[in-house]
């Protein structure tokens, strides 16, 4: 059974201190006392309804979005990416519908790093870059990812110096044992691509000196003779 992932962001707590910094201040309280508790009022209410809106609107909405979307991520571990996006069955919403109908909630944001990654999967790339552009990603781990997504809907465009640009920002992110080598990795084959072997070096020096034992470094040896040679 899929795994069910509530993210709930916690309400930012908002401190307004009213300080008198002149004599003349209390004139002006004492003069326009009724505009000034109208205001009062008014932030009253705005305070209330903003926890209102988290506690009765935000939080039920991200419980029901999280509820549909566990399907469309079955169809997405089982590579049905057509599937996930728009009709993963049983009457749940895609991640599409997902987006439109709860695109303010945590699942709704998680959504489209998923539509970017299916849209990747199937080709169509501009549409991968849209929806990965509009993931908010965080943590130590999510913002790799959605580099690494980039720069490879960038590449599979030819479009190699955002793919280099944004396969940069994957490895600089966080030091990751299997992600970072990786994408080291991409960067390296993107380097002797362009014919820049002595950087394509560096990348694969890199993951050698850092990450021996990672899957990629196993057999980087074989990367590095090859652009020695070439240089």
């Amino acid at each position: 059974m899929a795994r069910r992932k509530r993210n709930q962001k916690k309400a930012d707590e908002t401190l307004v201190d009213i300080v008198e910094v002149r004599d003349s201040a209390q004139s002006f309280v004492d003069e326009n006392q009724r505009l000034i508790f109208g205001a009062l009022v008014a932030l009253v209410v705005i305070v209330g309804g903003f926890f209102a809106y988290n506690n009765f609107i935000k939080k039920p909405h991200q419980a029901e979005a999280v509820d549909q979307m566990f399907r469309a991520q079955e169809q997405f571990e089982r590579d049905s990416f057509a599937l996930a996006l728009s009709n993963p069955g049983g009457g749940y919403m895609g991640f599409l519908d997902i987006i439109n109908n709860y695109g303010g909630t945590a699942a709704g944001n998680s959504a489209k790093y998923y539509a970017g990654v299916s849209y990747l999967n199937l080709g169509k790339y501009e549409a991968a870059i849209d929806y990965l552009k509009q993931f908010k990603a965080k943590g130590n781990v999510m913002p790799i990812m959605k580099y690494g997504a980039l720069g490879d809907a960038y590449s599979e465009l030819q479009d190699f110096d955002s793919a280099m640009k944004f396969y940069k920002k994957a490895a600089g992110e966080a030091e990751n044992d299997l992600l970072t080598p990786y994408y080291l990795k991409k960067i390296g084959l993107l380097h002797e691509r362009n014919g820049n072997f002595a950087e394509a070096q560096k990348a694969y020096q890199d993951i050698l000196d850092k990450y021996p034992d990672s899957p990629v470094g196993r057999d980087i040896e074989k990367y590095i003779t090859r652009v020695t040679a070439k240089g």
